[in-house]
This record gives C-alpha cells, structure tokens and sequence, in this order.
C-alpha cells in the first residue's frame, strides 16, 4: 500500500542520455512512494523517443496524476533519429540554452493550482544550471552523480591534473601510445590505488586545453564543490569504501550513497505495481529474449550489451561476431541501430547461419532481468556504471571494453579491485574474445570470478534489503533530508 500522499514536490531532471535516465527514474519511484509528488523532466528529444518505444499512448494509458512527466528543450535542432545524442554537443548546448526553460518550467510548476509548489530539486551532477535556477527560487536541491564513486573522484581531482601538467596530454600520439599509457601512473588521488593513464576517465585524455568536454567537467565539478549541495551516489560502502571516504574529505556532508538502486527498488517497490507502469527506455524491450534464456542452462549463456553510447567500427562488430560463434558457447546480443559508427549494425549470413542454435540477437532488452536470469554465466560489457553495479548485484561476472567516461575506471575497479572482471587488452580481435569468452565460462578463472561476483552480491543485498543495510538507511535519512526542505 503506497503511503498517503503529503505537500511535497520533488523535480527530478537527469542528463538526457539513457544511462542517467534509469537511475534517476528508479529514485524518483523512492520518492514517490514515500510521499513525493514527482515532475520528471527530460528533454523534448527524449520525450518523443520515450513515447515512441512505449507507444504513443503511452502517458494516457499509464497515467498518474502525482507522477508526471515533463519537458525541456535541448538546444539543439529538432530531430527524428533514434539514437543518443553527440555527448559534446549536447553537453555544450545543455549548459548554454537550458537555465532559462528549466527556470520557467519551476515557475509554471509552482503556479499549477493541481499539484503543490515544488519543494525541492533532485538534479543531475551534470546539470548543474539547475543550481541557478533552484538558488533565485529559494528551492533546496540535491545532486545526483549517476557514475561510481571513484569514477566522480577522479573528476573531483581533475583541476590538480591539470595543475601537474598530466592533462592536456603534450602531443596526440600519446593518447594512443599503449606503452606510455600502461607505463604511466597515478597513485596520488586518496581513496584509489595506482591508476594507469590508461585506466583515467577518457574526458581527461585531450591535447586541447579548451576542448568541450574538459570544460565541462571542470565546471560541473567546480560548480558542485561551490555549492555544497547533498550528493547522492548509486553505490554501496562496502564496495567503494575508501573513494567515499576521500570524497566526505573534499566535499561537505551529507553523501547519500544508496545504490545498488535496482537492488534497493526491488527490496522496496518490488509489489508496488502501481510504479510498474513508468518505464524509462527509449529503445523498445524485446522481451522475447527471456523465453528464449528459459530454454538454456544455468550459467550457460554469455550476455553481450555495450550500453546506449557506445560506438564501434564495423571491423570491430565482425571481429566480435566471430569471436563469439568461435567460443561455441550461447550468447545473446544486443544490437543497437546505431553501434556502429556511421552505417547499420549489419552481420553477415555466415554467422548467423553458424549460431542460429546458440546465439539471440536483440535490439534493446529489459537488462536487470536478465542479468538476473539463472542461464546468464558472464557478460561481455562497456563497464558502464549501471551495467557494472546491475551485474554485480547480480552474481555475474563480466568482461570488460570500456569506451569513454569513467568506464575505463570501472573497468579497472572490476578486474584488479573486486576482482569480478576480465580485460579485452590491445584491441578486438576474434582470437582474443573468444579466449576471455571461454576462460570466463569454462575455465578456473572464470570459476573464481563468479565465486567473488555471488560474494559481492550478497554485500549488494545486504546494503540494500536489511533494515540496517547502509544503503536502506541511507536512503531514509535521503528522504528525512527532502522532506524537512533543507537547503
């Protein structure tokens, strides 16, 4: 039974890409069912892809009048395509177009006769024009880093990079020097052990000290250790203890970490259905992929999904394929239209023909339960952050190509920290994935990385379903925070 509604008006507003959207949607749900009236803002462009995988009827069949969904524009030009948006453009745009909309949909919001006045702001770490617009308002706000912990320390670190002259790097050829990315290391940011150039968020990784994305960062950075604002976090103590323990010394309390949040969702809303019905992806489900895993063996198939950003070459596409029908174990893939780089995701007849037994090709599935499915054994992963605490949380253990962000980090933290994860090391080659595929499947090493994945699994758990667990505490001393309507 959702508790009574009260006089308490949370905005919640993520970046506009897919992997800050999840996260902050199952946040709101919280919030939502501990009281919260909720306005979830996303960008016109995703407004339109959202009604387009759930249908268009979709706000109207599934309407809640004390969970509504709303719109600002992005800045950029109107558009169609079904796919994510260029990171720096948007990002560049976002910063620059976006503080007067949101101001006037905060105005409108709080001039609307049928819900409260907003009470508070729960925004991305990335959208930090929010913080404008919330201080002229008077409305208390959160901030909300969707990335790992130590992923947001690195980025808490990124002046003092720029200050020992590691970035900009000195000349481009650095950035794709395997030997001086490997040879060169870190090991002064408090709270994470030594770091590998290679292993540092991609932003950091530029010759140009005015490029769009290192700008940025800098300033979204800048601008949460200037506002002292709550930070809420999608992680758990136990597995990011001392990246959160060098953060609480950097920025003022509280830190809200309260993730695994699929894991806190399920132990809290898991017989709410009433909360069901507000999806969040803008690619459809292809749910017959679960019908298809029922057919399969426990801890027989591996799961291939390289996130909502990604973007390989179609050479990189076809040395995959064929390091998975090489390793002759199951495997269900996921294919956006748009994985590779300037033309369709397009295999050959070939594979298809040669895995038609033991290989599902998807466009977009419902990843939390299939993660969660008893046949899933592995899973070859960008090492996003969703996809890597979702699998942990889960008991899988992974192989890990980051593309961009703090994914190399994650990547990092997976193989050499927690020791649930395998590196593809010096590019895909067919050779080389379909070894880390059946050593992470058949061999002893994958053996004890699924042994340390089910351990962390249970720490997920713990955190998250124990009335005691510190993210299930966490979250309700979140909750206590917003509705006291601190600044």
């Amino acid at each position: 039974m959702m508790n009574s509604l009260k006089p308490h008006h949370a905005v919640c507003i993520p970046y506009p890409a897919q992997g800050h959207i999840s996260p902050m949607i199952k946040l709101a749900k919280l919030l939502h069912f501990n009281g919260f009236n909720i306005t979830f803002v996303n960008t016109e462009f995703n407004h339109k892809r959202l009604l387009r995988s759930n249908g268009p009827d979709f706000l109207s069949d599934h309407h809640n009048p004390f969970f509504r969904f709303n719109t600002i524009p992005d800045g950029l030009p109107g558009s169609d395509v079904d796919a994510t948006q260029d990171t720096p453009t948007l990002c560049e745009s976002l910063r620059r177009n976006c503080l007067a909309p949101f101001r006037n949909l905060l105005f409108k919001l709080n001039s609307a006769e049928d819900a409260p006045p907003v009470s508070c702001i729960v925004s991305d770490g990335v959208m930090s024009f929010t913080l404008i617009a919330a201080e002229e308002l008077g409305i208390p706000e959160v901030l909300f880093w969707t990335m790992s912990a130590s992923g947001f320390l690195c980025y808490l670190h990124c002046d003092q990079l720029i200050e020992k002259g590691i970035t900009p790097f000195k000349d481009v050829s650095y950035l794709t020097n395997d030997e001086y990315l490997e040879r060169n290391t870190i090991d002064w940011i408090p709270g994470i052990k030594e770091l590998r150039l290679r292993d540092v968020p991609s932003f950091i990784k530029t010759t140009d000290p005015d490029d769009i994305m290192l700008q940025v960062l800098l300033e979204e950075v800048g601008r949460t250790k200037e506002s002292n604002c709550p930070i809420i976090l999608n992680t758990f103590d136990a597995l990011e203890h001392d990246a959160l323990e060098a953060i609480s010394s950097i920025l003022p309390p509280p830190i809200y970490t309260i993730g695994p949040l699929n894991s806190l969702s399920k132990h809290i809303l898991h017989d709410k259905d009433y909360m069901n019905t507000v999806g969040c992806n803008l690619w459809k489900e292809e749910r017959e992929c679960l019908k298809w895993l029922d057919t399969k063996d426990p801890n027989s198939v591996i799961y291939v999904n390289f996130g909502s950003i990604t973007i390989m070459t179609s050479e990189q596409l076809v040395e995959f394929a064929w390091g998975l029908a090489n390793c002759n174990h199951s495997f269900l893939w996921v294919i956006r239209p748009d994985l590779v780089a300037g033309d369709n995701a397009v295999l050959t007849q070939e594979f298809v023909t040669e895995t038609e037994n033991r290989g599902m090709l998807s466009g977009w599935c419902p990843q939390e339960e299939v993660l969660g499915h008893p046949a899933i054994g592995g899973f070859l992963t960008h090492s996003g952050w969703n996809s890597t605490v979702e699998s942990l949380s889960s008991g899988v253990p992974m192989i890990c190509w980051p593309f961009f962000s703090e994914q190399p980090t994650n990547c990092r933290l997976c193989c050499k920290e927690w020791g649930v994860g395998l590196e593809i090391e010096g590019g895909v080659v067919r050779e080389r994935v379909e070894k880390l595929v059946r050593e992470l499947m058949e061999g002893e090493k994958g053996k004890e990385l699924t042994k340390k994945a089910l351990e962390w699994k249970i720490l997920a758990q713990d955190s998250t379903t124990r009335e005691n667990g510190s993210s299930f505490m966490n979250f309700d001393e979140l909750v206590r925070h917003l509705l006291a309507g601190h600044n």
